[in-house]
């Protein structure tokens, strides 16, 4: 296992130009310095942290996380690739016109933001690959931690492109329609793709991603 110590102000920077490589601003409507202005009060529930990263083990400290309320997810998807890869991710048509819309955050996710906010302690959670989705969300809770929303595992695949592989890719069981599906981020045609399961069906490949907490910074928007 490979655990590197990180300064978390410097990572909070880098996640802020990550976005800004990747059009976030233009995309929001704002500009580049409003962009950072809207997401700046954040920086300070970060720097007195001592963060480590570990991607052997799928786990990230924290991420900067976009809602659709500043970015649509049809947007935020082809910004996304594989580690080392430049082929953009994708929504899977399997969504029919809409559906996107109707997979919101489940009352339990308690937004702390409309806009932008921290995730902290993700774990990729491939305990899970092989599990019945529905058991999976109930053990999670059962731990006093939060299924992630499809913002949210766009973030990690955004931020960290590393940590979606082959056989170890999850589940967002945070957002939902008010049906059986559960939106999941997995691979295909060598480009990360949002798609979704079924909340019974169990995938050797597919766990179930989750964190700590959500925080935002009473200063910000």
């Amino acid at each position: 296992m490979t655990s590197t110590a990180i300064d978390s102000g410097t990572e909070f920077d880098r996640q802020v130009r990550n976005l800004i490589e990747r059009d976030y601003p233009a995309m929001a409507g704002l500009t580049e310095e409003q962009f950072t202005a809207e997401v700046a009060p954040l920086r300070e529930l970060v720097t007195d942290r001592h963060d480590t990263y570990e991607p052997d083990t799928g786990r990230l400290p924290f991420l900067l996380v976009v809602t659709r309320h500043l970015v649509a997810i049809e947007q935020m998807m082809p910004r996304t690739t594989l580690a080392g890869k430049t082929k953009p991710g994708f929504v899977d048509r399997s969504f029919e016109p809409g559906a996107l819309e109707r997979f919101v955050a489940i009352k339990e996710t308690e937004l702390p933001n409309q806009s932008a906010y921290l995730l902290f302690d993700i774990e990729r959670g491939e305990e899970f690959c092989g599990a019945v989705p529905n058991d999976a969300m109930d053990t999670i809770a059962a731990r006093g931690r939060t299924l992630l929303t499809i913002e949210e595992g766009i973030a990690m695949i955004t931020h960290s492109p590393e940590i979606l592989v082959k056989n170890k890719c999850f589940s967002l069981g945070g957002s939902r329609s008010g049906d059986r599906r559960v939106p999941a981020i997995w691979i295909s045609q060598h480009a990360p793709k949002l798609g979704w399961c079924w909340e019974r069906n169990p995938h050797t490949w597919l766990g179930m991603a989750s964190a700590g907490d959500r925080r935002s910074s009473s200063a910000g928007a």
